[in-house]
């Protein structure tokens, strides 16, 4: 029975627990709402008002999470709450929730610096060039000071401090309690005691008198120390609201902590804004100036004497500034600076880091800004910490010249060139000492000193260096750029050298062009000793040495230019006794020819078919194609000599272009190869159509040529179709066959189209020949057709006319030829 209820109990739920499986998807969707601590800050947190204004997303400070106080309930602050109802409390209870609120809070102001018009823009470029600016701008600086920290003696109490009291040695008991709003705190035994204004020393030494009343030992007597301690420390502290106006990012009231200075709430506001002053922050108490902050104080020294700490209802007062200026150029920290009123030019310099390397220090120049325009003012170096500067001075740091003003140059044969002082080479001789002298080579006869004038012309000064080391000149006194250049003999003569060309080992031809530098008593065998010595193929008993003739009849029309010695040198390039020893002069130039009875080996390819394929050594200078078939063999029964072809290749050699040695060689041993390795564009390829049938019957004859190095002898196999290209209508391949036209195989490829131009078609033999087809009278005559031959038909340029066409262009020939006859008699008439 109870199954059964159960059962039906079920059944009434199901259709609503099915109701609610389809509403999970949209239920998902919906987004929870933001707690409070989390929510983007509204325009109350963007004017800084009743404890909102935090420009770095820190909220005001609670005491919740101090020392001694983490179990207890933390109550709400009525004044934490802004008019959006954001929990400002709650968010300084939650150090999570602070965090996250400052993230949030910094994306929100990277979202609105990009979102900026052009007036927030610049004002916000203009502020990052003042000093001290940036330190207020930057997130990362936080001087809230830690909670954390140890009870400071100096710290002064107020209504809302919570006070840790210790009895410990000879008696032990422990006190928490707090100041009320009426300044006092209530003890056990002792009563109500006034602590408000006091100092946490003074509340130590005010207790000590009053617990010793109960408690023995804390007074020393008899010279001796106390044996029981007290001591008083602090547990929550509490929170102070602190108004921050005047000239800053964020005026408002702002919650702080007790132990926070007057710097923090300064910090909190967003500091002095473009019109602030940084050097005059005024903390006014009860309607007293307790205390003036000079923020270049913190910036430069790292110390701010005026900083104190903050109590309920201080005012942080930023007014005008009353003087500023602008530094730019080569100093270490360009930008705005903030003068007092007793402060100089040498001040600001200080400020802004002091001079760069490369700054020109000798002279300012500072614009500056009258009643009615502008006007620039030039200030000495000495008068830097004596110049009064102006509200709006703009002050200008340029670049030290790049030139110097006591350098003297030397150039040419001395063993040290290069720039040198002046201060340390005042005159010539000088200069040349501390250059370490004269090279060897110097021409000293004619030492120029070029010297730069006052209006800047160059002026060449030449003199006799020995003159001036014997003393018979007085030394040259230097001035400032002048450049002393001292000759060398070597520069002043002519590059000899001597050349030789022709069958020479010279490894280096492309690089030397056979061109060798000349040596004093150099003879011809240490000529050919440089040049790699004699190749295999050199003349050697006519080595020529072709020289310059120097003293030839000038006028003569049968002068003499160059006499001509001829020398049999021996392969290990020694001379016979008469002519060794033979002195070259400058620009001689030695021939070795090559050998009139020498010739290299040269090779014929045959390929295709004879009985063995390869290549064939060329044994006398006359052999022909026959005689290197008949080395081969002989034509095998497949071959077809109707076909045979020549192909000679051979070397182009321009003349505008420069030889390629190394290619060029390359190229010639591919083409003695049979093959080509390198770049063919160099390369000339002949096929040279033979009749190999008729040479092989009558050897020797006219069409039986003579061979040369690198020929190809091409056969191939017998032939047994025809091929048809170009303007047909099916170009296609055909059988030969024995006794068919040319006009048989154009109809097997389907014939002429209407753009053939038939009388110009030819035929190509498998030898390489063309015939083309010939006109007689109104008929075409085509060549016969031998078996792998390639006929082909031409496209014709213009257009084929249509019957219609012909005959109105035939009607128009025969009017105008009608014409002509009619006129013709007309004028046998009029005659």
């Amino acid at each position: 029975m109870n199954t059964f209820k159960l059962a039906k109990n079920y059944k009434n739920i199901f259709p609503y627990f099915f109701c609610l499986l389809l509403s999970l998807p949209a239920l998902s969707q919906i987004t929870p709402s933001l707690p409070s601590s989390q929510a983007p800050a509204g325009n109350g947190a963007a004017q800084g008002t009743q404890g909102t204004g935090n420009p770095r997303g820190n909220t005001p400070t609670n005491t919740g999470n101090q020392p001694g106080a983490t179990n207890q309930p933390q109550s709400a602050n009525p004044q934490s709450t802004d008019n959006q109802g954001n929990d400002k409390g709650k968010t300084a209870a939650d150090p999570n929730s602070q965090a996250k609120e400052g993230s949030d809070q910094s994306k929100v102001n990277q979202t609105t610096s990009t979102t900026l018009s052009p007036e927030e823009q610049e004002r916000e470029a203009f502020r990052q060039k003042i000093y001290g600016y940036s330190i207020f701008a930057d997130k990362k600086f936080d001087p809230i000071p830690d909670m954390q920290i140890a009870t400071p003696s100096t710290y002064v109490l107020g209504p809302g401090d919570e006070l840790n009291i210790y009895i410990y040695n000879y008696a032990e008991s422990s006190y928490k309690t707090l100041v009320n709003r009426d300044g006092f705190i209530t003890i056990p035994r002792v009563g109500n005691v006034y602590v408000a204004g006091k100092t946490i020393e003074e509340v130590r030494k005010i207790l000590i008198d009053k617990f010793s009343k109960f408690t023995p030992g804390l007074i020393g007597t008899g010279g001796e120390t106390a044996r029981t301690k007290l001591q008083v420390t602090l547990g929550e502290i509490r929170t102070v609201k602190v108004f921050v106006t005047g000239e800053v990012i964020n005026p408002g009231t702002y919650e702080l902590s007790s132990l926070a200075s007057a710097f923090n709430a300064l910090y909190q506001a967003g500091g002095p804004n473009e019109i602030g002053s940084f050097r005059d922050v005024r903390v006014v108490r009860d309607g007293k100036v307790v205390a003036r902050i000079d923020i270049y104080d913190y910036l430069v020294n790292g110390k701010i004497d005026g900083d104190v700490r903050v109590q309920d209802n201080d005012n942080i007062v930023v007014g005008y500034y009353l003087k500023r200026a602008e530094i730019t150029g080569m100093v270490k920290r360009p930008g705005i600076y903030e003068l007092k009123t007793e402060e100089k030019l040498g001040d600001i310099i200080r400020y802004s880091g002091g001079f760069s390397d490369k700054a020109y220090r000798a002279r300012l120049k500072i614009q500056r800004i009258t009643s009615k325009e502008r006007r620039l003012l030039d200030v000495a170096e000495q008068n830097y910490p004596t110049f009064d500067i102006v509200t709006g001075d703009s002050i200008n740091v340029e670049t030290v010249l790049d030139r110097f003003e006591n350098m003297v140059t030397i150039e040419g044969a001395v063993m040290r060139p290069g720039n040198y002082s002046l201060d340390n080479s005042p005159s010539l001789k000088a200069l040349v000492e501390n250059a370490q002298g004269l090279r060897e080579d110097a021409f000293v006869g004619r030492v120029s000193v070029l010297r730069t004038r006052q209006d800047l012309t160059i002026q060449n000064i030449s003199l006799n260096y020995t003159d001036i080391v014997n003393n018979t000149v007085p030394d040259l006194m230097l001035t400032r750029l002048d450049q002393v250049i001292v000759p060398s003999r070597f520069d002043m003569a002519e590059t000899a050298f001597v050349s030789v060309e022709g069958e020479v080992n010279n490894t280096k031809i492309a690089e030397n062009d056979g061109k060798f530098q000349y040596t004093a008593d150099m003879t011809l065998e240490d000529l050919l000793v440089q040049a790699g010595g004699l190749k295999e193929s050199a003349y050697s008993s006519e080595v020529e040495v072709i020289r310059r003739k120097r003293n030839s009849v000038a006028g003569a029309a049968n002068a003499q230019i160059s006499e001509v010695f001829k020398f049999n040198v021996n392969r290990d390039l020694s001379l016979n006794s008469k002519e060794s020893n033979f002195v070259l002069m400058p620009f001689d130039q030695v021939t070795v020819r090559k050998s009139p009875n020498y010739v290299e080996q040269q090779s014929v390819f045959v390929e295709g078919e004879v009985l063995v394929n390869g290549p064939y050594t060329i044994i006398n200078k006359n052999d022909k194609i026959s005689d290197i078939i008949k080395r081969a063999g002989g034509l095998t029964e497949l071959a077809y000599p109707e076909g045979a072809t020549l192909l000679r290749r051979t070397i182009i050699k321009s003349l505008d272009e420069p030889t390629d040695y190394d290619q060029a060689a390359v190229t010639e041993t591919s083409i003695k190869k049979g093959m080509i390795l390198g770049d063919q564009a160099n390369v000339k390829e002949e096929s040279i159509g033979i009749k190999l049938k008729n040479i092989l019957k009558s050897p020797g004859s006219f069409e039986d040529l003579v061979v040369q190095e690198g020929d190809i002898i091409r056969i191939p196999k017998r032939l047994e179709t025809v091929q048809v290209s170009g303007s047909v209508l099916y170009p296609t391949t055909v059988k030969y066959g024995k006794g068919m036209s040319f006009s048989d195989y154009i109809s097997q490829s389907g014939g002429f189209t209407t753009q053939s131009l038939r009388k110009s078609s030819y035929i190509k033999y498998p030898n390489g020949n063309v015939d083309r087809t010939r006109r007689y009278l109104f008929f075409n005559v085509y060549p016969r057709v031998e078996p792998g031959s390639e006929i082909f038909v031409p496209v014709r340029a213009a257009p084929v006319l249509n019957p219609q066409q012909t005959i109105s262009t035939a009607t128009g020939l025969l009017s105008s030829v009608m014409g002509l006859i009619v006129t013709i008699l007309a004028f046998r008439s009029l005659n």
